[in-house]
């Protein structure tokens, strides 16, 4: 009977997890550029603009006053630079590196006229 019990609750576990991630937080890039030490290593979602920098190639997205985070792998966010988007990954943080996010899905946002 508790094998069964168990197994219930495991299963209504399972389908409510389906929902997404509950360790991933929405975090604005201007929390994220100053207050990274404490993201470091969590999963999060944030949103900005694309840019990028020829040498040495990298890309980052950036709110309007400029916070900004380093974004990987660059084959995944690429096609969007210019464009402002949603991203989901796991941040990093380190005085030597800086601000990255390894993104997993990106979401293109489209703006209201």
């Amino acid at each position: 009977m508790v094998n069964r019990a168990a197994g219930c609750i495991m299963l209504v576990l399972a389908l409510v997890g389906c929902g997404g991630d509950p360790r991933t937080s929405e975090v604005p890039l201007a929390v994220l550029a100053g207050n990274a030490e404490v993201h470091d290593g969590s999963r999060v979602i944030t949103e900005g603009v694309v840019n990028a920098f020829e040498e040495p190639l990298h890309y980052w997205i950036e709110d309007e006053d400029l916070n900004r985070v380093e974004l990987f792998p660059h084959e995944m966010i690429a096609p969007h630079l210019g464009q402002r988007v949603r991203v989901e990954g796991q941040f990093a943080f380190s005085r030597e590196e800086g601000r990255r996010l390894t993104i997993e899905a990106v979401d293109v946002l489209v703006e209201d006229d």
